[in-house]
C-alpha cells in the first residue's frame, strides 16, 4: 500500500526532489501545498510560486493557503489521509497540529548546523566555505534545528555563484530527500542531534548587502561578489578614462594572481584588491546585459578604469 505524502514547497529549490518523489514507488502524492500567488513584474500580475507552476504543469492538485496551520487546512490534510510531509523552501512555519500523527522532513541548503535561516546558500558562498551541501532534517520548533537524517557535501567552484550552487544543490539533495521520506514512512529512519555549539545564522539578504570591500583579499572579494549573485548583486561605480562615473553591478568573478592598485581595472577585466586581484567574468551596466568586464572595457574603448564600492555598516540582527 502506498504512503500518502503531501509536498510543501514554494521555491524552485524544491522542484527536483518533488519531481522524484511523485515517481517514487510506494509513494502517492495527492496534494501539493505552496504559498499563494503574488503580484509580480511591472504589471503586478498575480503569478504562482515556482512549485505552484510546476504542480499545474504536472497536473497535480495544489492548494495555496495563507496559513497552512488554519483549522480548515489541517482538516483537509486529515481528509486526504496524509501520512507524511516533504517540506522544501515552503516559507511557512508548521504548527504541532499540522505535524501531529504524521512524519515529516525538510531539505535545507547547507551543512547544518552551519547556516540556519533564510539564505544558507548565499551565506555559504559569501563566507568562502571549504565545504557546502544539503541536509535533510526533521521539523523542529526552532528554525532548522531538527534531527539530521542525511548530509551531502560538495565544494564551491572557483567562479560559482549562489545561483549556480542553488541549482546544483537542489539536484544533489534529491537522493537524500527520497531516501529520508521512504525511511520515515517505513519507520526505519533515524536522526542525529545537531551540535548547537556549531550553529550559525544565515541572515536574509537585502539590497543593503550589495557592496564589496576591494581593500581586503581577492578571495574575500570574490566570495562576496559570487555569493550575492544573482541577487542583489554587488553595486559599484566605474569611471572610465574621460567618462563620467556610472553604476555597475559585479555578478561573477574569480581570484587571480596579479598586482594592481586597489580598484584599478586593467583592459583584461582584472581589478586590483588589497591583496591579489579579481577577474570580473560578468558585470552589468544599467539596462545592459551581463558581460565580461574586459568586453565592456573594449566596447567603450577604455584603456583603463577605476572601480569603487562603498561598504555599508552591517544590518542589525
Amino acid at each position: 500500500m502506498s504512503a500518502r505524502v503531501a509536498l510543501l514547497g514554494s521555491g524552485a529549490f524544491a522542484i527536483p526532489s518533488f519531481s522524484a518523489l511523485v515517481t517514487t514507488p510506494g509513494i502517492e502524492v495527492p496534494l501539493v501545498v505552496t504559498q499563494p500567488d503574488r503580484p509580480a513584474g511591472r504589471g503586478r500580475v498575480l503569478e504562482p510560486t515556482p512549485v505552484g507552476a510546476w504542480a499545474a504543469g504536472e497536473g497535480l492538485r495544489a492548494i495555496k493557503p495563507e496559513d497552512i496551520n488554519a483549522p480548515e487546512w489541517i482538516e483537509l490534510l486529515e481528509r486526504e489521509r496524509i501520512a507524511a510531509l516533504a517540506v522544501i523552501a515552503f516559507g511557512q512555519k508548521l504548527s504541532p497540529a499540522v505535524l501531529e500523527g504524521r512524519v515529516a522532513c525538510n531539505l535545507h541548503g547547507s551543512l547544518l548546523p552551519r547556516w540556519r535561516g533564510a539564505a544558507p546558500i548565499q551565506r555559504s558562498v559569501m563566507a568562502g566555505d571549504d565545504e557546502v551541501g544539503v541536509t535533510v532534517i526533521s521539523i523542529a520548533p526552532r528554525m532548522d534545528a531538527g534531527l539530521v537524517y542525511a548530509r551531502v557535501a560538495t565544494t564551491i567552484g572557483a567562479s560559482e555563484t549562489s545561483g549556480d550552487l542553488h541549482d546544483r544543490l537542489a539536484q544533489l539533495g534529491v537522493p537524500a530527500m527520497v531516501d529520508a521520506v521512504q525511511g520515515l514512512v517505513a519507520g526505519t529512519a533515524h536522526g542525529a542531534v545537531q551540535d548547537e555549539s556549531l550553529a550559525t545564522r544565515a541572515r536574509k539578504l537585502s539590497r543593503a548587502d550589495a557592496w564589496v570591500d576591494l581593500h581586503g583579499t581577492a578571495r574575500a572579494a570574490c566570495a562576496r561578489i559570487n555569493g550575492l549573485s544573482p541577487w542583489p548583486g554587488t553595486d559599484c561605480t566605474i569611471t572610465g578614462e574621460g567618462h563620467e562615473p556610472m553604476p555597475i553591478k559585479l555578478l561573477r568573478c574569480r581570484a587571480v594572481d596579479a598586482s594592481l592598485p586597489v580598484g584599478s581595472v586593467a583592459t583584461s577585466g582584472v581589478v586590483g584588491c588589497g591583496e591579489g586581484a579579481i577577474d570580473v567574468l560578468e558585470a552589468q551596466l544599467p539596462g545592459g546585459k551581463p558581460m565580461p568586464l574586459a568586453d565592456l572595457m573594449r566596447g567603450r574603448r577604455w584603456s583603463r578604469a577605476t572601480l569603487v564600492s562603498e561598504p555599508h555598516a552591517p544590518a542589525a540582527h
